[in-house]
């Protein structure tokens, strides 16, 4: 699929839906020594304990009051493996699959025909337009409750094909102990994502100590409606927004109503956030994650499918961002490593 590249847009316009078993106790505590201990000693670790240092020391130009400390996480890619494709695309496909017993017209009609497959090739070459069908027909037209139901299943019991782990086991542990080093200098941390709001939230908290009010993910429309005098919220097949590329600023500010002063990505699709987080007055920092690590996890950056990483990496020095090769920053990438 390397060879047919999928803009991100297209792919997280369909991925808007929105269990762990990864442990929080998997985060080192700074008070047991090194808080980033699965960093290698280099400029991306210094710069991150300079950064905070400056802004926690109280009658200092660089203090901020802890009010004020916002760090935004892009998720996949960032804090989570999102190779060889987003995780929520694989659920996706793995609804199509499921569903596919129900809908027989599916076996010769694109792109459920290139899922069912396995044509990665032809359903890249889908365009939004096939996506966003695709994921409605297998997001839409149940209650909230349902598809957290479904989400939580999967994400409970899917495994990674390259790793043969559970997904939420492919989150990296040297963001883990970051955003727990954030958190203990009086840092919020919220994770500001592509994929889907509701697909995350159900276990976030969980896996990374991020509670779901401090998740903004792209969304699909809901509706209220009383079944027999009960209350639900009905997914709608149709857009509401993407928190994608330009729309990470938006969903910052209407989500979370302060502008971040730390702004953490690994692609294109965060660039406008780091733009947005480290271009105002006051101490700033902007990082992007590079993988570069072909045994450990994957290397890719410019001509990826997913999470293509060129605009943003030309960018970084002149904006001061900086930017952390998982191959020779990281100690180790998971915590089973």
């Amino acid at each position: 699929m390397r060879g047919n590249p999928v803009d991100r847009r297209s792919i997280l316009a369909g991925l808007l839906a929105s269990a762990a078993t990864v442990s929080l106790s998997t985060r080192p505590a700074s008070a047991q020594g090194d808080p980033l201990a699965s960093w290698n000693e280099g400029p991306a670790k210094t710069a991150i304990l300079n950064f905070v240092s400056a802004v926690t020391k109280e009658g200092t130009p660089d203090f901020v009051p802890a009010s004020e400390r916002i760090a935004t996480f892009d998720n996949d890619g960032t804090l989570w493996c999102e190779q060889p494709m987003y995780v929520q695309l694989a659920f996706a496909l793995d609804r199509v699959k499921a569903l596919s017993g129900k809908h027989p017209e599916w076996r010769n009609k694109q792109p459920f025909k290139a899922v069912l497959d396995n044509d990665l090739a032809t359903l890249a070459k889908a365009g939004e337009q096939g996506l966003v069908g695709l994921v409605m027909a297998t997001h839409a037209g149940m209650t909230t409750a349902e598809f957290e139901k479904i989400a939580s299943h999967w994400i409970a019991t899917a495994r990674h094909p390259k790793f043969g782990k559970l997904y939420t086991e492919l989150v990296y542990q040297p963001m883990l102990e970051l955003l727990a080093y954030l958190r203990s200098n009086g840092f919020k941390t919220f994770i500001v994502s592509g994929g889907g709001i509701e697909f995350m939230r159900p276990w976030t908290e969980r896996v990374y100590g991020i509670s779901p009010d401090q998740v903004v993910g792209s969304s699909i429309k809901t509706k209220f409606e009383t079944n027999k005098g009960q209350p639900s919220l009905i997914r709608l097949p149709a857009v509401d927004f993407i928190d994608d590329g330009a729309g990470k600023p938006v969903g910052i500010n209407s989500h979370i109503g302060r502008r971040p002063i730390a702004a953490f990505g690994n692609s294109d699709g965060d660039f406008q956030m780091l733009q947005w987080a480290t271009a105002a007055g006051g101490r700033r920092f902007g990082l992007i994650v590079h993988h570069t690590d072909p045994e450990r996890e994957y290397a890719y950056d410019r001509k990826s499918s997913f999470g293509r990483l060129d605009k943003a990496l030309d960018a970084a020095q002149s904006n001061g961002w900086a930017v952390v090769g998982m191959k020779d920053d990281w100690k180790r990438v998971f915590s089973f490593q």
